[in-house]
């Protein structure tokens, strides 16, 4: 028995996933205790027994049998979209929920897996090659339909995700760095054309440098760095249109010390919370920032302020140390695995983990816009959390079948 668990179950991702669903737990009772937000605590516990179960039983499921059922999972999962536009629930001013036993069910959150389970089955194809038109269309357009149905809703922070998910898998499964460069670079610029002139331009001489060191087709080159200077002029002057309050949206959606009252005030005050945690924190149930209640609905996205506050930088580098296991871990199996099919997931997983890490945790430093991103394992959400136990558990299959071919 001892040596099953050594050859096909992976402790590391069980045992990293467990702490933080259960630092995320206490987390979330420290949050409420004292905001009558009470129930928010006891459906997380049942949402992380449903996870769990959904994790294990993923674990052993047959890795072929995911293959070959991924584009049906995925074709279903874009019908289940469309159908929360027609009867879904609006909450916070976006149509993406379903009301199931007096629970919220946010299928976006699933999606993300179907999706990922789609393009490893395609990229897995060795025939697939991304230097031919034909197969980066069919990569682009298996997310661009959920991205654009999801924007439908609309749920932007959400559908930012597939693309922090699309990006390192386009490079893992071959695209050339000049590929990934054609594609990161036009957001780069845009929103450096949004910040000022200055840093349009400091921008576009990082961009040149970069296109000229890749070393790729003099032509291609020149073309893309016309297609960003374009892109950036473009934003610069469809924002010098823009009404000024909408204006201020984008400058406060930039930097929230531009609205310090208003759409700023969360992430100063989750500064204030963790800068206030000191090294060692007030101790558990003691921040006043949490228990006071200085940051609406903290148990969101803002749940990390909690270990910072309340366990100080020591509690927070815990909480960041376990997700540096778990990328670590998903990294190794993705470079170990002998399928293409259980590579591509696992780089998709760490991939979709590492944004959702990076930009929660700068929202709450002010390092990040806010964008609605929750922190996985802990932010509260019963379709967030659900979701990521089922990508844990699609990991300890990868590892339970990394010398399958």
């Amino acid at each position: 028995m001892n040596s099953f668990f050594k050859e096909y179950f992976d402790r590391t991702v069980f045992l990293t996933c467990i702490a933080l669903v259960i630092i995320g737990i206490f987390a979330i009772y420290s949050a409420t205790y004292d905001a009558h937000a009470g129930s928010s605590f006891h459906k997380q516990i049942l949402w992380a027994s449903v996870g769990f179960v959904l994790m294990i039983v993923v674990t052993f499921l047959p890795l072929r049998f995911l293959q070959r059922s991924s584009y049906i999972a995925y074709f279903a999962s874009l019908m289940v979209l469309a159908a929360v536009l027609a009867v879904g629930r609006k909450v916070y001013g976006s149509q993406s929920w379903f009301g199931v036993a007096g629970m919220g069910v946010q299928p976006s959150e699933f999606v993300k897996i179907t999706t990922l389970l789609a393009l490893a089955q395609f990229l897995g194809n060795p025939d697939v090659n991304l230097g031919r038109v034909k197969d980066l269309a069919t990569t682009f357009g298996i997310v661009m339909l959920p991205v654009t149905l999801i924007m439908m809703q609309p749920d932007f922070g959400t559908s930012l995700t597939f693309f922090g998910m699309l990006i390192p898998v386009l490079y893992w499964a071959g695209a050339s760095n000049f590929l990934i460069l054609a594609i990161v670079t036009p957001p780069l610029v845009a929103l450096s054309a949004i910040i000022g002139t200055t840093a349009f331009i400091a921008v576009l001489i990082l961009v040149a440098v970069v296109l000229y060191l890749a070393r790729e087709n003099r032509f291609l080159a020149v073309t893309v760095f016309g297609l960003n200077i374009v892109v950036g002029i473009f934003v610069q002057m469809m924002y010098e249109k823009l009404p000024l309050y909408q204006q201020k949206r984008i400058t406060t959606f930039l930097d929230p010390n531009n609205d310090p009252l208003g759409a700023g005030y969360n992430v100063i005050q989750a500064k204030v919370a963790i800068g206030s945690g000191g090294v060692f924190g007030k101790g558990f149930l003691q921040g006043t920032q949490t228990q006071l209640n200085f940051i609406p609905k903290q148990w969101t996205d803002f749940i990390f302020c909690v270990p910072g506050e309340e366990f100080g930088f020591v509690g927070a580098m815990v909480v960041l140390g376990l997700f540096a296991v778990l990328l670590t871990r998903g990294i190794r199996l993705g470079y170990s695995v002998k399928n293409r099919f259980g590579s591509v997931i696992a780089i998709g997983i760490s991939a979709l983990f590492a944004f959702h890490m990076f930009v929660n945790v700068g929202m709450c430093l002010g390092l990040m816009p806010v964008i609605g991103i929750p922190l996985p394992f802990l932010s509260y959400g019963g379709s967030s959390l659900v979701s990521y136990m089922i990508m844990a558990g699609l990991l300890m299959n990868v590892y339970a079948n990394r010398k399958e071919y």
